[in-house]
């Protein structure tokens, strides 16, 4: 057996088929131990960070940072402890007819990990000089540059591979990287000149897939909202004595809180609204449990991690459970298992001072709750006007599964508990 062992992209646990490769954590004659982490990778979903199946020194990086890398494509090389640290061998291509079976240890599998497909084979990476055998007459080859440079590739949709290298020692610096550019897009942190009119910014990893979701959903599930506006000052009020309960102390408590508790009692309620829509099996599946999808803005695009088995937490443990998915997301840590089986959704646009608006629908989902800002407005209250804290909500729902009366039920629902939070109580 080889005293060096090759680590494989492997399936990050949600289907996907590439990743691309944000950061090394390692370098070439790094001793690295079994689970140390690797590399950091970002799929269309999340960053995830890679372990080490092996212990050993690391005797090559097979993939540059920005560079991106199909499932099953080597990245890695590791000598084991003892062995001779030297380049290791490219590897032998499998034969057509039969592929060989995974060697044990190969790594293309993770504890955590989803498996390959059964007979997918690992393509080799082509010596320097080699043509790929995916891309004809395309040439792979271990390109220079600093971790900033390759971050403005990055952002611009340049492959460094095509730079000229005027830097010293064959390194690729940031003036390689614009002339490669032919619009002159703006260089981050750079003032804008007159002349530079567009910025190119590639569409790829959450954005992208973002993007397909939402046009998927929006040509596939015929959308109705429905908006009212609510008097939330009684639920004001309830915020301010949770944030000083003792039982409170140290956990972040907001409005989003009692409007995901109120939520939960309208799915109680009207039970249709938690379902999705089956086009193969021809059935509407309803739910009987509710993982409460949290809309987040990004760095990296719009998430939707969601709290799993929302409806059967105490107020407590929902304020614990929405701080965590929130922070985990706006971190860009939250895992493929954070983001998957959603079934009912909350955007909060009042949080960017919107008073309401038309979500879309997350696929496979039967209602989004729009939450617009809450700020006092005149109202009549008690037959006189006066200061009181208002919200306007939006209800987006798959017109297949919903109609304009369970629509509107669910979110009449969703405002008298939060107009009189008691109502959760009476309606338990």
């Amino acid at each position: 057996m080889s005293a060096h062992k090759r680590f494989a992209l492997p399936d990050a646990g949600e289907g996907l088929t590439e990743a691309e490769i944000v950061s090394w954590k390692v370098k070439v004659g790094d001793t690295v131990t079994v689970n140390q982490v690797l590399v950091e990778i970002e799929t269309a979903k999340s960053l995830v960070e890679l372990p080490s199946p092996y212990a050993g020194v690391v005797t090559e990086l097979l993939a540059a940072e920005g560079q991106t890398v199909a499932v099953g494509v080597d990245i890695i090389v590791v000598a084991e402890p003892g062995s001779a640290a030297e380049p290791a061998p490219a590897a032998p291509p499998a034969s057509p007819a039969a592929p060989a079976p995974e060697a044990e240890g190969s790594g293309a599998t993770l504890v955590g990990y989803g498996a390959r497909p059964a007979g997918a084979g690992r393509r080799r990476r082509p010596a320097v000089g080699e043509s790929s055998p995916d891309v004809a007459g395309e040439e792979i080859r271990h390109v220079l540059a600093k971790p900033p440079v390759r971050k403005l590739a990055r952002d611009l949709g340049v492959d460094l591979a095509d730079a000229h290298a005027s830097g010293p020692g064959g390194t690729v610096t940031r003036a390689d990287v614009l002339a490669l550019v032919p619009t002159a897009p703006v260089e981050p942190g750079r003032r804008v000149e007159r002349h530079e009119r567009e910025r190119h910014v590639p569409i790829r990893g959450v954005r992208k897939a973002t993007a397909a979701a939402m046009v998927e959903s929006a040509f596939s599930a015929p959308h109705v909202t429905v908006f009212t506006e609510v008097d939330v000052t009684r639920t004001m009020k309830l915020v301010q004595r949770i944030k000083v309960d003792k039982e409170f102390e140290g956990i972040r408590v907001s409005p989003l809180l009692l409007v995901a508790k109120a939520l939960m009692v309208a799915v109680r309620r009207n039970p249709d609204v938690n379902s999705t829509w089956d086009e193969h099996n021809q059935v509407i599946v309803v739910k009987n449990y509710v993982n409460l999808g949290i809309a987040v803005a990004t760095p990296r695009g719009l998430m939707v991690p969601n709290v799993k088995d929302a409806d059967a937490m105490s107020l407590k443990d929902l304020a614990l459970a929405l701080n965590e998915v929130t922070a985990t997301a706006r971190s860009g840590k939250a895992s493929p298992k954070d983001l998957a089986e959603g079934t009912i959704t909350i955007t909060n646009v009042g949080t960017f001072g919107i008073d309401t608006g038309t979500p879309i629908l997350n696929p496979g989902e039967a209602a989004i709750l729009a939450v617009g800002t809450i700020k006092q407005r005149p109202w009549v209250h008690h037959g006189k006007v006066k200061p009181r804290w208002t919200v306007t909500l939006g209800l987006s729902i798959d017109h297949r599964m919903l109609d304009g009366e369970s629509g509107s039920r669910v979110l009449a629902d969703i405002a008298a508990v939060l107009e009189d939070p008691a109502r959760a109580l009476v309606w338990s």
